[in-house]
């Protein structure tokens, strides 16, 4: 029997007015997980409604009152594991070990945001006026779009709205079609039961097809003072767009195509597992997945061996075995995507290593290319499946202008022994993030995440995530009269 579940606006699941619903299928099976509430335009202003309601209250709630929300939060989350496992195997084709690290993950988000809420914030300045006191303040904005996408989607839920709730503003949270419970009903759950007040965390699900007019009706609301976007590069686009077009700061993750870098003083056997993990944890459905794993040619021969042995080995299939590493992608019509990207890149001249060929439903093989040109589509779009090109390099130029060569700049690895010869590799690579001695898929609470380029702005993390949903305002305090011209 499939969950049923309703949009949840100022504190009470409700259907949508409309009555509709859209179905949330199991990649795996195909078949239907869940029937939750598909919104329209009036359920969007209904949200609103409600967070811009609430905002007054719980802006003006006492820190510690905020952030003993969070940490109860993230206790409960962390409790939740076995739960979580199933949603996500359910939702998003999700193994167990990824669905573990998403709660581990997503539980300290919601600590750092703890912290973040009573962490000293503001300057005191130098002020003209003799006698007066100036101040830079953090104020929250108002009420917040945000926008969590199906891949991590415990993390990236938590993400979407964690930050801007601990800034004190609150928010309306449209999940991801593909998995709307983990994204976003989940994580509203837990923050409730930890004490969320009502209205202060709405959530909005709908149908696909209603997607792009329940974002823009919801951007365009005049009380929505920023927006939150995690996502691809081409949706991203359309979101700043509507975010500029009504004059609203926006924090935007999007697309990578990332690099991982193994110079001539790596250790191989260690670049090919920290290289396997960067490409196929999660079926390379992370936007920090390596899809261009960049090899000197001194070590081509024997990592490209080892590399693909191990790659071949891996076991793949049901999300719900305990073993499978490459698990279905988000939709079959995702590994057919995957596989016409691989075909086109063979048509062109390019060589499977291993695997290739037909995906069995969501489910496409781990794929490992060389001699990809650049006229195939592979070599500039990001993959997300489990697929990754291998290209030798004979200097450390080549490797940075290959690894530079893409409009994306999200993060890059580098593999080496020598620590000083990664960074200044490291410092020429146009990122947002770089990793030295370790692989291109990372993620800490309290580190500022963000892309450059068609990656996006802005950062997510610690105080970075607090100063992107919060105003600095300047306030001055007169401790004597002045004196004025006339």
């Amino acid at each position: 029997m499939p969950l049923t579940r309703e949009l949840l606006i100022g504190g009470k699941h409700v259907p949508a007015a409309s009555g509709r619903t859209t179905e949330d299928i199991n990649p795996y099976t195909g078949e239907v997980y869940a029937t939750v509430a598909a919104a329209g335009p009036q359920d969007v202003t209904r949200a609103v409604d409600a967070a811009d309601a609430a905002f007054p209250e719980w802006a003006a709630l006492a820190p510690f009152a905020r952030r003993a929300i969070f940490l109860k939060a993230a206790d409960l989350l962390d409790a939740r594991g076995e739960q979580v496992a199933e949603i996500m195997a359910h939702e998003a084709g999700g193994t167990r070990p990824w669905a573990y690290f998403n709660v581990a993950l997503a539980a300290n988000i919601l600590r750092e945001a703890a912290a973040a809420i009573t962490a000293p914030r503001g300057e005191v300045l130098s002020a003209q006026e003799a006698g007066t006191l100036g101040l830079a303040v953090r104020e929250p904005l108002g009420v917040v779009a945000a926008f969590a996408p199906w891949n991590a989607p415990v993390i990236l839920g938590v993400r979407a709205v964690a930050a801007p709730l601990a800034a004190g503003n609150t928010v309306v949270v449209k999940p991801s079609e593909d998995a709307p419970i983990a994204c976003a009903l989940l994580v509203a759950d837990v923050l409730r039961e930890a004490g969320l007040p009502d209205g202060v965390l709405n959530v909005v699900t709908n149908a696909p097809q209603d997607a792009a007019e329940i974002a823009e009706v919801l951007i365009a609301d005049p009380r929505v003072r920023a927006v939150n976007f995690t996502g691809s590069t081409g949706v991203g686009r359309i979101i700043g767009t509507h975010a500029a077009t009504h004059l609203k700061p926006a924090v935007l993750e999007l697309g990578g195509k990332n690099a991982v870098i193994v110079l001539d003083d790596a250790d191989v056997d260690y670049a090919v597992d920290a290289v396997t993990f960067s490409v196929f944890m999660n079926s390379g459905q992370i936007c920090m997945s390596g899809d261009r794993i960049l090899v000197h040619e001194a070590l081509a021969k024997e990592f490209t061996r080892k590399f693909t042995a191990k790659v071949a080995s891996l076991p793949a299939g049901d999300p719900a075995h305990p073993h499978t590493v490459v698990g279905p992608l988000v939709a079959a019509s995702a590994a057919r995507r995957v596989a016409a990207l691989v075909k086109d890149a063979v048509a062109r001249g390019a060589t499977v290593l291993t695997g290739g060929g037909e995906p069995e439903g969501a489910v496409h093989p781990a794929t490992v290319l060389t001699d990809v040109p650049k006229d195939a589509d592979l070599y500039y779009a990001e993959a997300f499946g489990p697929v990754c090109v291998i290209e030798a390099f004979a200097d450390d130029d080549t490797a940075v202008a290959v690894a530079n060569d893409t409009d994306n700049g999200l993060t890059c690895g580098i593999i080496t022994e020598n620590a000083t010869h990664g960074l200044a590799v490291g410092r020429r690579v146009r990122t947002g993030i770089v990793h030295i001695n370790d692989q291109s898929v990372a993620d800490e609470p309290h580190a500022p995440f963000g892309g450059v380029k068609a990656s996006g702005y802005g950062r997510f993390g610690g105080r970075w995530g607090i100063e992107a949903f919060s105003n600095t305002r300047w306030v001055t305090i007169a401790t004597q009269q002045a004196h004025y011209p006339f």
